[in-house]
């Protein structure tokens, strides 16, 4: 470890002397847990880290609009527009490569549930299903269910390893609660929990920022920094030696995410695509999410900020939006394409500023909690690596079936648990329809699960379908065709074996 003195020129040499100001006031066991932490600050980097933010802040997003282009429509597939026979093709082909082992999902869970209102990590959330649930859970007993089904379509025993990234923030709960819940019935072994780095927020006239006296405010370098990562973690290795050839990576919040497609899997292997990405339908020109489109040729998300309102609201000839393929956080990797990315492009991702209300102590050394934003953090973001990719391919998905994320605490309009367990519910009671089932609430009424929730509709019927059972709408004909189920009702493996019997 660095001596003091060591630490205190790095410091001095980055412009940020002040960060020892407090010193002499720490005892000596808050004086060692400083110094560990300033000693794995990158020192050399820090002065470029800091000035690289302050600029970053004061300069407005350049406008992209004049070299934006929609993606070909030869690299995009579509779960509504798409042949069904490719579509059965494509599930084929994912199932076959999860049957050799062959595809692995990788989950990004280092952020913390701030605007959710909670002090753990989303995952842990339980949105308030019937079962109780948390997101952790539902993503677990999807691993589970779409294993058996390669299994029992290839008649191999197959493994989809679990890899997630956590931060400092979030890797201990996490850990913590895999082994409290048992692993959900997974081999511990399958899963395999790594770090991702932590940077400094940084002031607008870029100085380092202290939350406490001997603590320097530190933030995860965003879902980007899975590419160091990987590096620092050994993940690759890893990877390369279960002979995982592909990699699903998705965001922890997202309730009704497919691990492991085998459609869009199937879909990228068949294009021989080394980077992939789920879209869906943009639901109006200004929504806030980001577009996948091209700029200068190159394919890339570009941030709504970044887009002009009036090129938002661009028609193509049939009516439809032309920059509509909104952005997910699921995307499609090869092991490959990640090695190359690691060893050759980490160092040129783009730097994403995020303003913040940061915690700090002021020059006499009390507490502060602004009450307006204060500190830039610097962020990385995991679709910034599509300009490196030789092969890039879209999958449009909808967004009823696929993505509903949760965001904030309930009384938002939009992403809150709420909404994440009424999209959960509605998909599950029509799965439920699709067979000929009828469902009844409690004083005995027929439900009708085809009212739209998003559409304003009603609440759905709480009937709620286990991963277990089901992966996306399968196998339930034998179950619940003809038959009339009062809600509450949970579709376990229990009362799946009931209904079997019966």
């Amino acid at each position: 470890m660095p001596s003091l003195v060591e630490v205190k020129q790095g410091l001095e040499s980055a412009g940020q002397a002040h960060v020892l100001q407090f010193w002499p006031e720490l005892s000596e066991e808050e004086r060692t847990v400083f110094l560990q932490e300033l000693a794995q600050l990158d020192l050399q980097g820090l002065k470029e880290h800091c000035e690289t933010a302050a600029k970053a802040a004061a300069s407005p997003p350049a406008s992209l609009d004049q070299h934006l282009e929609p993606v070909p429509p030869e690299c995009i597939g579509s779960v509504r527009r798409s042949d069904r026979k490719f579509l059965t093709e494509w599930e084929n082909e994912g199932l076959l490569q999860i049957s050799e082992n062959h595809v692995g999902v990788l989950l990004l869970a280092g952020g913390q549930g701030t605007r959710l209102g909670v002090q753990y990590p989303k995952g842990m959330y339980n949105v308030g299903l019937p079962s109780g649930k948390t997101l952790y859970q539902i993503q677990a007993e999807r691993i589970h269910k779409i294993q058996e089904l390669a299994e029992s379509r290839h008649g191999s025993k197959c493994t989809v390893p679990w890899y997630i990234m956590t931060s400092e923030f979030t890797l201990t709960p996490t850990e913590k609660f895999f082994k409290e819940n048992n692993y959900f019935g997974l081999e511990p072994s399958n899963i395999v929990m790594f770090e991702q780095r932590m940077i400094p927020s940084v002031t607008f006239d870029g100085k380092v920022i202290l939350q406490e006296k001997g603590k320097i405010a530190m933030a995860p370098d965003g879902n980007g920094g899975l590419y160091q990562a990987l590096v620092d973690n050994k993940v690759l290795e890893d990877m390369k030696k279960r002979g995982v050839e592909y990699l699903h990576v998705y965001c922890v919040d997202n309730i009704l995410v497919k691990m492991a497609d085998p459609v869009f899997i199937g879909f990228c292997v068949s294009k021989g695509a080394d980077c992939g990405a789920k879209v869906v339908e943009k639901a109006y020109p200004a929504e806030p999410v980001g577009v996948v489109c091209r700029v200068r040729g190159v394919s890339q998300v570009v941030e709504y900020s970044e887009i002009q309102p009036e090129t938002t609201e661009l028609r193509g000839a049939g009516g439809e939006l032309v920059y509509n393929a909104g952005n997910i956080c699921n995307h499609f990797f090869t092991r490959s394409f990640l090695q190359d990315v690691a060893e050759n492009f980490k160092g040129q991702l783009k730097q994403h500023v995020a303003i913040k209300k940061v915690p700090f102590v002021d020059t006499c050394g009390n507490q502060v909690k602004p009450t307006k934003p204060n500190g830039i953090k610097m962020e990385k973001f995991v679709f910034d690596v599509f300009p490196f990719s030789r092969n890039f391919v879209v999958f449009e998905v909808v967004r009823e079936d696929e993505f509903s994320p949760l965001k904030n605490a309930d009384g938002a309009a939009t992403d809150s648990p709420t909404t994440a367990r009424n999209s959960l519910l509605a998909q599950h009671c029509q799965w439920a329809a699709a067979v000929g089932a009828t469902l009844l609430d409690e004083h005995g009424n027929t439900l009708h699960p085809t009212a739209s929730v998003s559409a304003g509709g009603g609440l759905p019927a709480q009937f709620e379908i286990s991963p277990l059972v089901s992966y996306f709408g399968e196998g339930l004909e034998q179950l619940l065709t003809g038959r009339t189920l009062k809600t509450p009702f949970v579709l376990d493996d229990q009362r799946a074996k009931e209904l079997q019997d019966q």
